[in-house]
């Protein structure tokens, strides 16, 4: 029996020589008849980056608040650099939170403000003020540090927040959308500085989030969220380039991927997706998957290909252009269904003309009855692409 096994079957709080920073295991929050979370296991190693990500209601900020001590798990339990935690309260559990709404007290200055934390600790006069011109410099408040929070913008408020939680040295920090209130450019900006003092300050951070955008530009690992039941924990990569069920395909990515609901037909060596709106072969790495079994077929819209017809050519009417920048979004019709396409070439589609558009068998996935991925027999060959760009705000689920 480990350490780790030990403690948890006594029940204690025994720290272990190498543990998690947080650990979940088999967490459940009910309110009344109302599950919130569902049986949740997560491990979060020490300096990792996850975000949670999902649709409002989820249960995304339950789980930070069941790790904060601001809510009472129904069933399972937390553990917080190894040591349970259930029965801790918040201020002993050694994590700092940072709220959208900033949280600062009004009537303090920014250096105050700061450092509030540590005088409540009961540090020193002198070693408050050093920490607090220590974070003021890191997060490039120096010249701040006299102001009131109505004095400062919104991105400066947010620094002051987080310098309020850099300052304790928790074990973790549990971030709920705390950009949310900024606007789109300081949000960009915001994302970018809370990854640089992420680096820099190296602690554990779990960040709420229902922007796929920040998801995928921020995160180590994202843990994909529904109705309080973990749909996909891994790499952005591994999330955007092997999405575990359609909601997860359609919820990250921007356009969505394209489904398009049939069924396998074919000898094993010649196996073809048919469906009203798409009919194409499928390559021999699906062969392993049932004839005659309905499925889902699945394909990002930056991997169609504008013709030339041949065997995997699908033919369509445009029925809009959008033209943001970089490349265009093209809306096509298929009959009763719309597909998206993502391209970098300008003037590739004309509205009300009729294009032809190619699936390359590499690039599509296959979701079985129940929306789950059927995995390739044969390792693909396609690279993983990176995160998608930050094109336009997302829209919550």
């Amino acid at each position: 029996m480990t350490t780790t096994e030990g403690a948890r079957a006594s029940g204690t709080a025994a720290a272990v020589a190498t543990p998690f920073a947080i650990e979940l295991v088999a967490v459940t929050k009910r309110y009344g008849s109302v599950t919130a979370l569902s049986s949740i296991d997560l491990e979060i190693e020490p300096g990792e980056f996850v975000v949670l990500l999902g649709p409002s209601g989820c249960g995304k900020s339950t789980i930070l608040k069941v790790i904060a001590g601001l809510e009472d798990a129904t069933e399972g339990e937390i553990y917080i650099n190894g040591e349970l935690a259930n029965y801790r309260r918040p201020k002993e559990r050694d994590v700092a939170m940072v709220f959208q709404n900033y949280a600062l007290y009004p009537h303090m200055t920014v250096e105050t403000n700061l450092g509030f934390p540590l005088k409540m600790r009961g540090s020193r006069k002198e070693d408050v003020a050093r920490e607090v011109a220590s974070v003021a410099s890191l997060l490039e408040l120096t010249d701040q540090l006299k102001k009131l929070p109505e004095q400062l913008s919104g991105g400066q408020r947010q620094r002051v927040a987080l310098g309020r939680a850099i300052i304790r040295r928790p074990v973790a920090f549990l971030m709920d959308e705390p950009l949310s209130n900024l606007d789109a450019l300081l949000r960009v900006q915001m994302r970018s500085e809370l990854l640089k003092i992420h680096r820099r300050v190296g602690r554990t951070t779990v960040y709420v989030t229902h922007d796929q955008v920040e998801a995928m530009t921020m995160a180590d690992r994202i843990v994909v969220l529904r109705t309080g039941l973990v749909q996909q924990v891994g790499t952005t990569s591994d999330v955007y380039s092997k999405p575990a069920n359609t909601f997860v395909a359609t919820f990250v990515g921007s356009p969505q991927m394209n489904l398009f609901a049939g069924r396998i037909e074919g000898a094993v060596d010649a196996r073809k997706f048919v469906s009203p709106a798409v009919s194409l072969p499928l390559d021999r790495s699906f062969s392993a998957h049932p004839a005659d079994a309905p499925v889902t077929l699945g394909i990002r819209p930056e991997d169609i290909e504008l013709g030339p017809a041949d065997q995997a050519t699908v033919a369509g009417t445009v029925e809009l252009v959008e033209n943001i920048g970089a490349e265009d979004f093209i809306s096509v019709s298929l009959g009763e269904l719309t597909c998206m396409v993502r391209t970098a070439v300008h003037g590739a589609a004309r509205e009300g003309e009729r294009i032809q558009l190619r699936f390359p068998p590499h690039v599509v996935h296959l979701f079985d009855e129940a929306g789950q991925r059927v995995e390739r027999q044969a390792q693909e060959s396609r690279s993983a692409p990176g995160p998608f760009p930050d094109l336009s705000e997302p829209k919550e689920v």
